[in-house]
């Protein structure tokens, strides 16, 4: 053991609703895992294909209720604003999902990056999205409908029960250390007085390679410029609900907030109630949320 646990030590496993990784729940639960991730995606057959997930409807179901059994606390993520996904569709298979699931919910809006499958079959006509209305209004039905059965957004993609948040999310949202130690894991670690990247050997067999030949699985460490951790900070900070911490930030970099970003970009987007700014936070307003990139490239450019 290389650390000192504390006794309210959240320890949280990511896992595939399929059986098999359902069957070493119980195993993990008694090895210590008390929170587990549970990546359903979506609780409609179509989706599950379009998505190229490798389980279905059932097990996902299946797959809730055993993690129930095993773990204190189970987190679902669901990805919605889908092909044709209309708000009654969202709305009834979120209202199916809370049925069935507990404290803490992931809910993230399908993206497309470039170079991925999904967005050459995008590019191609394969399918379509929902429009930037479309999706703002999904969006922001989610948060109400959420916050109303008191599990209101902590941070911009996800939900929680007060007290049931994730501690290991929170701490890099705000800009906290924090280790990454397996195959392509990443961190921010502080190491006299210097903000570093830490970055692991991202192949699981070059991973376990460097540990057996050097007892570590680290490729590469970075230091940071003040500069970046600042921009880092504020795109992290400003994806949750209460924001920056504004002494918080003052503290962490020696320099005033309003230093660092320009007055008057933050009182246009305070002016257009897209951010919020009080003596001590300056945060998204939910309508901010909803144009964050936008937000973060005029600010931070």
């Amino acid at each position: 053991q290389f650390w000192e646990m504390q006794d309210n030590i959240e320890i949280t496993l990511e896992a595939n609703p399929n059986s098999s990784e359902t069957q070493n729940f119980q195993d993990l639960a008694q090895a210590g895992v008390n929170r587990l991730s549970l990546g359903i995606q979506a609780l409609r057959q179509d989706a599950l294909v379009f998505l190229g997930r490798n389980h279905d409807v059932k097990q996902a179901e299946q797959a809730i209720s055993l993690a129930q059994r095993f773990f204190s606390r189970v987190n679902i993520d669901l990805i919605y604003t889908r092909p044709n996904q209309t708000i009654q569709a969202w709305q009834a298979e979120l209202k199916q999902a809370l049925t069935m699931a507990g404290d803490h919910f992931s809910l993230y809006q399908l993206t497309l990056e470039e170079g991925t499958a999904f967005y050459t079959r995008h590019r191609l006509g394969e399918f379509t999205l929902p429009d930037p209305e479309q999706s703002a209004t999904l969006y922001q039905w989610t948060n109400d409908f959420m916050a109303a059965r008191g599990r209101p957004a902590y941070e911009i993609s996800n939900y929680a029960q007060s007290g049931c948040e994730s501690q290991h999310n929170l701490a890099y949202w705000r800009y906290e250390d924090y280790g990454g130690i397996g195959p392509g894991a990443h961190g921010r670690l502080t190491i006299d007085g210097k903000r570093h990247a830490t970055y692991r050997h991202r192949l699981p067999e070059n991973w376990l390679k460097a540990v057996s030949e050097k007892g570590h699985g680290q490729q590469d460490i970075t230091p940071l410029n003040s500069e970046i951790c600042q921009r880092e900070a504020i795109m992290m900070g400003l994806r949750l609900r209460d924001g920056i911490v504004i002494a918080d930030f003052e503290t962490k970099f020696s320099q005033h907030l309003e230093a660092v970003l320009s007055p008057k970009k933050l009182n246009d987007l305070c002016d257009a109630n897209y951010l919020s700014k009080s003596t001590t936070h300056l945060a998204c307003t939910q309508q901010g949320w909803v144009k964050l990139n936008a937000i973060l490239d005029y600010l931070l450019n």
